[in-house]
């Protein structure tokens, strides 16, 4: 155990030649909540401390210490069985600022000076009986970009959020706003309205755009949620959050690219040493690994450094959004990842949706369906040991609302016809199987297809017909839904109406249904 230890403390400490000073401290076990470690209060052993690149494990007396620069956050990452104090919001009080002259002038504040650093930087942990086997809450972009669309958040998907019980935490995965970084404060105050601990990753909407260097675009984002590379354990699994997006461009100078600096690799490398490789690895990030619109925008040398820093995890789920549609992605040795058990990545569909876009429903909310056909909604990770599954939720709907079925509502008898039977199953991926019956007919598989997801189209075309100009914003165009599959829909069956019923089984076992009718009619 002494010789693991040693090790493990070994593999973790990286000493950066460039620091000028050092922080020193105490991770503790905090037995009377007062914020401050008492003479009976022992330290606690064998836990990652972090300055953001290095990562250093607390000796038998709870000790660490680290390079501090003159821009860092220091943090614990917190062990499994205990838990951080949490602030007024539900955020995680797990680190220090340490940032001496504060961030510098933007249009929006950053951090306010810190001054020096304090003799010992302490952190106090409270002993938690937690469970191996919880349910995460997972937000793509929230991405209100005015208070309009604040008050859409609140009476949209925190209210349905706060009626779902038996949840550990949230993760929001990137543009917690759209530009309006004071919008900052009232993202805090809705997404404490949910009651769980929430947990924050940096997106392409909230930086700073008069930063001049990638390091710099991150400091509002910092003064109200802490550090944007961290990581925490919960259960029997490690969870890493990164900012995956590099401002300004790094070749243009213009725009964003996602990708990560060397810092936050070798943070990872760093925190990875430290983690027992039967752990389930969960990294999120906003812009996802693997993009729909193309390999270009993510950075390709940083995606197969992760991939190899992974390597020797054989249980890996990524989590993104940004692109506010759906997809899943396998990524094994055909996408460069050199290993046996592939890692997958959810992209996963927006709490926004399509920015709040569309007619206004029965409540007067945005129906806001994404450009692929998936509605507006959220996600969960329940997670068992070292095993995960994910699921989608449609606002609005009822939980088992997984296919939505588009096809013709008559079609002739006897008559050869192009029209289809599609099924946009939103969780779907190539590994996944959907099939078709016909009443009471033989299950027959369905071909995947990559196309306009016609019941999508449908409704922006409706949108663009309507004689009078309405409420709220034109939908985006359409894009290539992943997740759709079609059927020739039959017409030499009787006359008469007739059932269509659909089944989709995804990778994990489950199976989800979606039931509609059509007519065949003789032709006059």
């Amino acid at each position: 155990m002494k010789k693991s230890v040693y090790t493990g403390i070994l593999a973790c400490l990286a000493i950066s030649v460039s620091a000028q000073s050092f922080v020193a401290g105490t991770v503790y076990e905090d037995l009377n909540r007062n914020g401050r470690q008492d003479r009976k209060e022992k330290g606690i052993a064998g836990v990652a401390v972090s300055n953001g690149t290095d990562v250093s494990l607390t000796d038998a007396s709870g000790k660490y210490r680290l390079p501090a620069s003159d821009d860092c956050i220091i943090f614990v990452v917190k062990p499994s069985g205990y838990r951080t104090a949490l602030d007024a919001f539900n955020l995680p009080q797990s680190y220090y600022r340490h940032k001496p002259a504060g961030s510098p002038d933007s249009f929006y504040k950053g951090v306010e000076p810190t001054g020096a650093l304090p003799a010992s930087v302490d952190f106090a942990l409270y002993a938690y009986d937690e469970p191996e086997t919880f349910a995460v809450l997972i937000f793509g972009d929230t991405q209100p970009s005015n208070e309009q669309e604040m008050e859409y958040l609140e009476r949209g998907i925190i209210a349905e959020a706060r009626q779902i019980g038996g949840l550990s935490f949230g993760i929001t995965l990137g543009d917690l706003a759209g530009d309006r970084l004071d919008l900052y404060l009232p993202y805090k105050q809705a997404i404490c309205r949910t009651g769980i601990p929430w947990y924050n990753v940096t997106g392409n909407h909230d930086v700073n755009y008069d930063a001049r260097e990638d390091r710099f675009s991150d400091e509002s984002f910092e003064a109200h949620f802490g550090p944007d590379n961290y990581a925490f354990n919960y259960g029997k699994a490690h969870f890493i959050m990164l900012d995956d997006v590099l401002y300004p461009h790094p070749l243009t100078g213009k725009g964003y690219w996602g990708g990560l600096r060397d810092d936050q690799l070798a943070f990872v490398r760093n925190d990875l040493a430290c983690v027992a490789h039967n752990r389930l690895i969960v990294v999120s990030m906003h812009i996802p690994l693997i993009d729909s619109e193309g390999e270009e925008a993510f950075r390709n040398a940083d995606r197969q450094a992760l991939y190899g820093l992974l390597k020797e995890f054989p249980d890996v789920l990524f989590l993104s959004a940004h692109t506010h549609i759906q997809t899943q992605h396998r990524i094994g040795k055909a996408q460069g990842a050199d290993r046996e058990k592939p890692i997958y990545e959810y992209n996963v569909g927006t709490a926004c949706g399509d920015w709040f876009s569309g007619v206004l429903n029965e409540k007067g909310i945005p129906v806001s369906t994404m450009r692929d056909g998936t509605p507006a909604g959220y996600a969960f990770l329940r997670i068992d040991g070292n095993r995960y599954v994910t699921d989608f939720k449609a606002l609005g709907k009822p939980d088992d609302y997984q296919l939505a079925l588009y096809h013709p509502k008559a079609v002739p008898f006897r008559r050869l016809t192009s029209a289809s039977i599609y099924a946009n199953f939103f969780m779907g991926s190539p590994e996944d199987t959907v099939e078709c019956r016909i009443d009471d007919g033989a299950w027959t598989r369905m071909r995947q297809t990559e196309e306009f997801d016609p019941a999508y189209c449908r409704y922006v075309q409706d949108w663009d017909y309507l004689e009078h100009v309405i409420p709220g914003y034109r939908p985006s165009n359409p894009m290539i839904c992943t997740h759709l599959w079609k059927n020739r829909i039959p017409t030499a069956l009787p006359p008469g109406e007739h059932r269509i019923e659909v089944r989709a089984s995804d990778r994990f076992g489950r199976v989800y249904t979606a039931k509609s009718v059509y007519k065949i009619e003789e032709q006059p």
